[in-house]
């Protein structure tokens, strides 16, 4: 079964409104959204859960399943998203975030470093009026206003060119990506990663903000406040590359490995705050420490952001990460300084 994954862009085609069809049906929309980006791998889905999503796409079970596909990611060299929830090529990444968390100065990054990667990048503009957005408009190939301009531009582009497209949840909202996806659906246009973001921040109350997707950057409040950037909470985070089919299993382990001790750390600190470091237990400390180091090393500086900081943008091969991040669960930097570990890039 670790060679079956589901079918998320059929998914997407077909049932535009998932949120409300899903619940419509019985089917909780977080089981949904975790079938799509594989926290839930489909080895341990419900038969009942797949014949009701194959209803609702109004295709055979058979066709929902993707038997032993291989599932590409884009290495970014961000720590953090290389880790727990990498893009997936081809696929949609959906940011949810409230307004100044950070996730557009996270989008311009990833402009500027696929950018260098040989990606063209296309930005469909909300309708409304949004100034924060012509910050990252510099970091862009290609701007445009509507749905059919973007469909225009990416047609006039060589088909062998890897695209970056990125547009606003209104414009899924008023079924234009859905338009526009079937639209590129029958030019047999596959090689698009799409990014879907909330301008209103809107999404983060809603189970499905975007419809299926492959990848989640879930941004969190207490990272952005602590200026912990990029504030891509680790344990909400999520992608299908990390179901086990698909990703290196030195990889999933240390990354479950990584999310084991964050969530623990983030208990123990929830504790310090509020009774101070004595509060935990001396069984505790070592997983405290570390994982405040582990936090401190996942903070990264970005090229875009140079001006504001004044550090050299950084980047980190996913080895490295990997192997920077196995030192750090197993002790080898517990005498380490911990401020040593902000906004570094490699160990």
């Amino acid at each position: 079964m670790d060679n079956l994954s589901l079918n998320v862009s059929l998914l997407r085609r077909r049932v535009p409104n998932l949120t409300s069809a899903a619940k419509s049906i019985g089917l909780r929309p977080a089981t949904v959204s975790n079938l799509c980006t594989g926290k839930i791998p489909l080895g341990r889905a419900e038969v009942r859960t797949l014949v009701a999503l194959a209803t609702l796409a109004q295709c055979s079970v058979d066709e929902l399943i993707l038997k032993g596909e291989t599932v590409e990611m884009i290495e970014t060299k961000i720590k953090s998203l290389d880790l727990f929830a990498p893009i997936v090529k081809g696929g949609t990444v959906g940011l949810v975030a409230r307004p100044g968390m950070g996730q557009l100065v996270v989008l311009g990054e990833i402009f500027f470093r696929l950018k260098k990667q040989g990606f063209s990048t296309i930005l469909l503009k909300p309708e409304a009026s949004h100034p924060e957005l012509e910050d990252i408009i510099d970091y862009v190939d290609i701007v445009v206003d509507s749905i059919d301009k973007a469909l225009d531009q990416i047609l006039m582009l060589d088909k062998n060119k890897e695209i970056i497209f990125t547009a606003d949840r209104s414009n899924v909202l008023t079924g234009d990506m859905y338009k526009l996806q079937e639209n590129l659906q029958d030019a047999n246009i596959q090689n698009i990663t799409t990014f879907l973001l909330d301008l209103k921040g809107e999404a983060v109350d809603d189970d499905l903000p975007y419809g299926p997707l492959e990848t989640v950057w879930q941004f969190d409040a207490d990272l952005a406040a602590r200026h912990r950037f990029p504030a891509v909470n680790p344990i909400y985070s999520t992608s299908s590359v990390l179901e086990g089919a698909h990703l290196d299993q030195n990889h999933l382990f240390i990354q479950q490995r990584g999310q084991k001790l964050l969530r623990r750390y983030r208990e123990l600190r929830s504790l310090v705050n509020v009774r101070g470091l004595d509060a935990i237990p001396s069984s505790e400390l070592e997983t405290y420490r570390r994982g405040e180091r582990l936090e401190a090393y996942l903070t990264q500086p970005f090229y875009v952001a140079e001006a504001y900081t004044g550090k050299k943008g950084e980047s980190v091969d996913l080895k490295d990460t990997l192997n920077d991040v196995r030192k750090i669960l197993d002790g080898a930097v517990d005498s380490q300084d911990l401020k040593a570990l902000d906004y570094i890039g490699a160990l």
